[in-house]
């Protein structure tokens, strides 16, 4: 019989699913300063909002930001379903994002910067919600149709 791992979240997973949820609290409360001291000063930083092109580059994404917090575009928002993944000084939260009458799922990635995480990427889409759980086909049927990846 094989005893079952079970995975103990450490300190590192925590601090960075705190500054995730730091992020949707700056979102939720229309922070621009604490949304601001989020991103990270001298790593690359990109931003995809939901149905948005690409945004690259520190100023570029906190103008986005700035605008969607004091122009009245700030939604209610709340975080679920949080997982973190950690590689050494760089990590992602996969997570949705549930605002009214839409979730969507989204991605946060942070690096590590002067010994605190600093968010350098931000990716939010919708979800699709089948009306009944489809079933992934079996390798040897699928002829490439259907999957976009």
């Amino acid at each position: 019989m094989t005893a079952a791992r079970v995975y103990m979240m450490g300190d590192e997973e925590k601090r960075i699913l705190a500054v995730n949820a730091a992020f949707y609290t700056a979102f939720a409360a229309r922070d621009v300063a604490a949304m601001e001291s989020l991103w990270a000063r001298r790593a690359a930083v990109a931003c995809i909002h939901p149905g948005w092109q690409p945004l690259r580059g520190r100023d570029m994404v906190l103008a986005s930001w700035r605008g969607i917090l004091t122009g009245g575009g700030a939604p209610p928002i709340r975080c679920d379903n949080a997982v973190v993944h950690l590689f050494g000084d760089a990590a992602f939260v996969l997570c949705t994002e549930q605002l009214p009458g839409v979730e969507l799922v989204a991605t946060n990635v942070f690096v590590r910067e002067d010994g605190q995480w600093k968010l350098v990427h931000q990716q939010a889409g919708g979800v699709v919600m089948p009306a009944e759980p489809a079933e992934l086909p079996d390798e040897d049927e699928d002829e490439g149709g259907g999957f976009l990846h």
